[in-house]
């Protein structure tokens, strides 16, 4: 069964987790529903200074919560009117997140119709324009298209669901595409990456100004143990059992990974989509969790993935669970270090990631030192934030020009 998604997808835009509740319809919606007040909300001004709005009169304190600096808790003020209101400094070119506290409950704005769920949770989203967010802007270029497919799981016993991004032309034409595999994070789903991380956005605007080769993108649900995202598969009453649970280096934890990936996933794609099925036109990435299953898959399997993507990953700090910095790698393929000119030459790209803010930074700044020591070349990008999509995003928008080359 396949739907062909709208690239309405890419009016989605998201970031970190801030709030959850349903919006209120338009006046052009029907249901019987009332419209809200009409309100300009959120408000871009020219110096990119932000006005957030929310009629509530009988509220007695309201907040804005944005993932931007200084936006988190900024109190709010009421009019006559009872509308409350807040300017904020001006912001960069960004696609930033947001959500109001009234009387300590957290709310979506119903004036802004662009909401986002990341898991169980829901925000608003504004893009702040600018060069340095023009990659998240859908612009007047070629457009990729995105399927939800169903693929057969061994490990499952059942179809389990995975967006597909194919790039532009494809439908029309004969060519064959190299593949990256796109995972995304703990509490998460096949949903993420399309809707938060905009990435056939990222592709569009990446492909047309010739930064990246065009390329498939397969962004499955990396629960192994989960069929689908929770508005078709049900409510998540626990995480799944088995996806990381044994730690880095830990094979019977990711074995179930490793046969839905690379026995069930990569055979589905190379048979149904025009794909060049070597190893060096094949990537594996993925975010916080999904980093993890990289990291016990692709090391792994360096007969399936030649190139690697790491997000943010914790999978490098000592733990209970994992050995932390090189000694996590050594756990997982004891090769990799004890022959870095092998190494070398098996990985075309090895990639890393992190915010500046997030808890991770340090021993992931520890391990690429040591990569470095070690003679391993790698790729490490850090940008400003904490865990959060905005992070991912820019990971995306710089790891993909360097796949295929």
């Amino acid at each position: 069964m396949k739907l062909i998604l709208s690239l309405a997808l890419a009016v989605s835009l998201a970031a970190p987790v801030l709030a959850q509740e349903a919006g209120t319809t338009s006046p052009s919606t029907s249901g019987g529903m009332s419209a809200a007040q009409k309100v300009k909300s959120p408000e871009i001004l020219p110096d990119n200074r932000v006005t957030f709005r929310l009629s509530a009169p009988k509220a007695t304190e309201v907040q804005l919560m944005g993932n931007f600096p200084g936006g988190r808790g900024l109190a709010m003020v009421k009019d006559e009117a009872g509308l409350w209101s807040v300017t904020t400094a001006a912001l960069t070119p960004e696609l930033w997140a947001y959500s109001f506290m009234v009387d300590g409950v957290r709310t979506l704005d119903p004036n802004n119709y662009n909401v986002s769920r990341d898991g169980v949770g829901f925000m608003n989203t504004l893009l702040v324009l600018g060069d340095e967010s023009k990659v998240f802007e859908s612009q007047k270029v070629p457009h990729g298209t995105v399927t939800a497919t169903w693929i057969a799981s061994k490990p499952m016993g059942t179809p389990r669901r995975a967006f597909i991004y194919t790039p532009p032309g494809y439908e029309d034409g004969k060519d064959k595409y190299p593949v990256l595999y796109l995972l995304h994070g703990s509490g998460g789903d096949e949903d993420a990456w399309p809707t938060m991380g905009i990435a056939n956005v990222i592709m569009d605007n990446l492909i047309a100004t010739g930064k990246t080769r065009p390329m498939i993108v397969v962004m499955p649900n990396a629960y192994w143990s989960e069929i689908a995202s929770l508005d078709l598969a049900g409510p998540r009453t626990a995480p799944p059992p088995g996806v990381g649970s044994g730690g880095v280096g830990a094979t019977g934890g990711f074995q179930k990974n490793i046969d839905d990936i690379v026995g069930d996933l990569v055979p589905y794609v190379d048979k149904h989509f025009r794909t060049i099925p070597t190893r060096e036109n094949r990537a594996l990435a993925g975010l916080s969790m999904g980093a993890g299953i990289t990291i016990n898959v692709g090391f792994r399997k360096l007969d399936t993935f030649a190139s690697i993507g790491i997000l943010s990953s914790g999978n490098f700090t000592k733990s209970a669970t994992s050995p932390g910095g090189t000694a996590a790698l050594d756990a997982v393929n004891p090769e990799l270090l004890k022959d870095p000119a092998k190494t070398n030459k098996e990985l075309k790209v090895l990639f890393f990631s992190v915010g500046t803010e997030d808890p991770r930074y340090a021993a992931l700044n520890q391990l690429t030192d040591s990569l470095k020591a070690a003679k391993i070349n790698y790729v490490y990008k850090t940008y400003p934030g904490q865990h959060e999509w905005k992070v991912w995003r820019h990971s995306l928008a710089d790891l993909a020009p360097m796949l295929f080359r």
